[in-house]
């Protein structure tokens, strides 16, 4: 378990210090920005979607440590070709697993994703993970008010 623990956290650290889809999408068609007061981390996502409810690009900008940074990069990558249900299914199966709502949830189910885990152990970085995913469903919503973990 220590070696599956070790990888797991590599793949973090990788994502916190090489994020994907960090980038402005000055073509969004949807946007929200979001603030974590407890430990500072900032986060303005970008995402476009069609017409036919589909993500066709997320991507994000901000800063923060290396969980919040690492939950918005993986979640940008696994958004996309999701239809705008499945994002919000991914959001809700996300939230439990880091909350430990729902152990159940599966690595299938998540994915990559499934390296957040153990996040629930330390209750104060919960709020790191989730402020990107809290983002997100605020921009779905289409709300313009700034998303905070407080």
């Amino acid at each position: 378990m220590s070696d599956l623990r070790d990888l797991y956290q590599d793949l973090i650290l990788d994502h916190g210090k090489k994020p994907r889809n960090f980038r402005k999408d000055d073509a969004c068609t949807h946007h929200a920005e979001g603030f974590n007061p407890l430990c500072g981390d900032q986060i303005a996502l970008f995402l476009r979607v069609s017409q036919d409810g589909k993500v066709e690009d997320a991507c994000f900008q901000g800063k923060g440590c290396a969980i919040s940074t690492a939950s918005a990069s993986m979640m940008t990558a696994a958004v996309k070709g999701m239809t705008v249900e499945e994002a919000r299914r991914l959001f809700v199966r996300f939230r439990d697993l880091i909350t430990g709502v729902d152990p159940s949830t599966s690595d299938s189910e998540l994915g990559k994703l499934a390296v957040f885990d153990g996040i629930r152990e330390y209750p104060n970085r919960i709020k790191c993970a989730a402020l990107p995913w809290h983002a997100l469903t605020t921009a779905l919503d289409g709300n313009a008010d700034p998303v905070s973990t407080e």
